[in-house]
């Protein structure tokens, strides 16, 4: 059969997640890449793998079948893969990696750098993405690794065919306008109560984790703007419209005027590596992620 790998990654995320849409975000393509990816698949097996039933989708009973195979012939070709690289006298092979904006400008450059310098045949293509897609983008095998956050309050998925590696933590302190807060080294999140909130949404994992340490100090924040980008949230805090929670590795996507006050209580979010369990073990993504726990392990305080 001349298929692809991506028509069959397209198969099986589509039988994992249910509708194209959500197959076609897992994967990083269009609605309309899967679609085209589908239709492809089917042209290979000569069969009908999908019907329609209203304005949705579902599986005939040769997608499924041919589903449940793919994900073998994925695995296994993962293996090949690791094989292959086993026999290669120096670290040499291409990996995809993903990863969020804060861990693309401060984490990225001086770990590309070590990777070149340690392993010139690693050549490593890196995908910017939402931190709340990095699980899917990794479980589905868009990427063979990604850089991704995890916090202890709203923790990411821990699934056995994922592998989740913490390279350092970060503590939480309140960004507020310049000023605004002369004189004050600490504050409690039940002194916020009074002030205007810049949050990502409730739906976002950040968001949940930062709300949750809230409630659990008896105040509900009063979110007045929903923003998602760190740079943006900065510039509206320097601003002096609201205040938000920040770290060292947010503060340094922005040069603001602004200052920082010590929380009273500990807000943590830890910054990760994620990989699939089925290349743990291939020497590439060992040697990403070794050069990945040097470079933050210079950085911060890392612990396992």
């Amino acid at each position: 059969m001349d298929w692809t790998s991506a028509q069959l990654r397209s198969l099986v995320e589509l039988t994992r997640r249910g509708t194209i849409t959500a197959a076609a975000q897992a994967l990083g393509y269009t609605p309309g890449g899967v679609s085209q990816q589908i239709a492809a698949l089917e042209k290979a097996a000569g069969m009908e793998l999908l019907r329609r039933v209203g304005r949705r989708v579902e599986l005939t009973d040769a997608g499924r079948t041919l589903s449940r195979h793919a994900e073998r012939i994925l695995s296994t070709e993962a293996e090949a893969v690791e094989a292959l690289e086993r026999t290669r006298h120096e670290i040499s092979g291409v990996l995809q990696v993903g990863l969020f904006a804060t861990a693309a400008a401060e984490l990225l450059p001086p770990a590309l750098q070590e990777a070149r310098r340690a392993h010139p045949g690693l050549t490593v293509q890196s995908r910017d993405m939402d931190v709340d897609e990095v699980h899917d983008a990794v479980a589905s095998g868009a990427v063979d690794l990604a850089l991704g956050l995890d916090y202890p309050d709203v923790p990411i998925p821990r699934e056995p065919a994922l592998r989740v590696r913490r390279l350092y933590r970060e503590r939480f302190s309140l960004a507020v306008p310049a000023g605004s807060m002369a004189g004050r080294e600490v504050i409690g999140l039940a002194e916020t109560q009074a002030l205007g909130w810049i949050l990502p949404s409730a739906d976002s994992y950040y968001g949940r984790a930062v709300r949750t340490a809230c409630r659990r100090a008896g105040v509900e924040p009063r979110v007045q703007h929903e923003v998602t980008d760190t740079a943006a949230t900065l510039a509206l805090v320097e601003a002096g419209i609201g205040v938000s929670t920040v770290t060292d590795l947010m503060l340094g996507l922005r040069a603001s005027r602004l200052d920082v006050v010590r929380l009273r209580e500990r807000i943590e979010r830890h910054i990760v590596v994620m990989f699939r369990s089925s290349v743990e073990h291939r020497p590439t993504v060992t040697a990403l992620v070794d050069v990945l726990r040097a470079v933050s392990g210079a950085r911060h305080d890392r612990s396992d």
